[in-house]
């Protein structure tokens, strides 16, 4: 199995990358093949709205500006069997790097029909500070797997107080998914 991991965390350290490890070493120990991108580290930008918003992108799944990475990441996430979506929490959202991916990805990938409907998908988000912005960004993050027709496997929200027993959960979470659990599955 293909498990990738989309991070949104710009630092290579902290809470948010241990929690992205932890995942990631879940997968491993279940037998997936995992790759992490680090969108932080690529030169995906914002999406260009062109065409009064419906352009190419809607019509013919692919994006006009595609050439700086983005094309080669949505590959990646096409090609997975299933994605951890994993960010530090900015404002109650997500980061602004995996915010611009997601955005341009539901684009070209609209609608329970697409080809990224019914992959499971993890979500993470690392909140520092107070940790109230944990919920709004969870909830962003699966409204994308709403508008794209993926599965929310789970839902993991991370903060200095229960990081201990959270980055457990993301482990056994992403280990769950790639020895086959689907959501729904009772044990």
């Amino acid at each position: 199995m293909k498990l990738l991991i989309l991070s949104g965390n710009p630092k290579t350290d902290g809470l948010c990358q241990l929690v992205i490890d932890a995942a990631a070493a879940g997968a491993e120990d279940g037998g997936a093949d995992v790759n992490v991108v680090r969108l932080c580290d690529m030169e995906i930008g914002r999406c260009h709205v062109c065409e009064e918003g419906w352009g190419v992108c809607r019509n013919e799944d692919y994006c006009l500006f595609g050439d700086d990475g983005f094309d080669e990441v949505a590959t990646q996430v096409l090609a997975a069997d299933a994605v951890v979506l994993a960010t530090p929490v900015y404002w109650h959202e997500s980061s602004e790097a995996l915010k611009s991916f997601i955005d341009r990805f539901r684009r070209c990938y609209f609608g329970a029909g697409g080809p990224f409907a019914g992959k499971q998908v993890l979500l993470i988000a690392s909140a520092g500070g107070t940790g109230n912005g944990l919920l709004p960004c969870l909830q962003q993050l699966e409204r994308f797997c709403q508008h794209t027709g993926a599965e929310v496997f789970d839902m993991i929200g991370v903060n200095r107080w229960n990081n201990d027993y959270k980055r457990e959960a993301a482990y056994a979470a992403a280990k769950a998914i790639v020895e086959g659990r689907r959501n729904g599955d009772t044990l």
